[in-house]
């Protein structure tokens, strides 16, 4: 058997949903200073290792900081946007991050996600909500392979579909 990507649960990354106009000019400034990235364009992620945002839908973005940071960053979001419409909540302990890295990641994707990630089609810094075989996930693409985030209650069965998905028995795939 063969291993088309390497799939590796992550540590306790730091999730923050945030909700509300992401026009305002109050939220692109919490933002900002919470995650050091402007907001992204629709469908597009901005950051670097445990730190960034993506864009999840018109009005909601996940910020991600390191894991013992989110207090602060939540109480400094909270201060910034004093007045403002918007909804933060920790979603941190209720979220599972795995990385799936090496020359088939795509293929393993294609293999599980209803979404063409074609280099074509879905390059660095795309982000896409969609179904990871029947549970709901996100994914973006970096500059080492994918971050796939699903709901931890289903991370045991998300990482046995990614790893069933990575071992194929030959090295060829969709996009070899």
């Amino acid at each position: 058997m063969s291993d088309l990507a390497t799939i590796t649960r992550a540590p306790a990354r730091g999730m923050i949903t945030l909700r509300g106009d992401l026009a305002n000019a109050k939220i692109k400034k919490a933002v900002k200073a919470a995650v050091g990235q402007a907001i992204p364009a629709s469908g597009q992620f901005s950051g670097k290792g445990d730190t960034g945002v993506a864009w999840m839908s018109p009005d909601e973005l996940l910020l991600m900081v390191p894991y013992a940071g989110v207090a602060d960053a939540i109480a400094a979001l909270e201060k910034t946007l004093a007045k403002a419409h918007y909804l933060v909540a920790d979603v941190s302990d209720a979220r599972a991050v795995f990385t799936v890295a090496g020359d088939g990641a795509r293929d393993v994707l294609a293999r599980l996600f209803p979404v063409d990630v074609h280099a074509d089609s879905f390059g660095a810094g795309q982000v896409r909500r969609t179904r990871l075989a029947q549970v709901a996930a996100a994914f973006w693409m970096h500059d080492g392979g994918f971050d796939v985030v699903c709901f931890r209650s289903v991370a045991d069965y998300a990482q046995g579909v990614l790893t069933r998905a990575a071992t194929t028995g030959q090295k060829t795939g969709f996009f070899a």
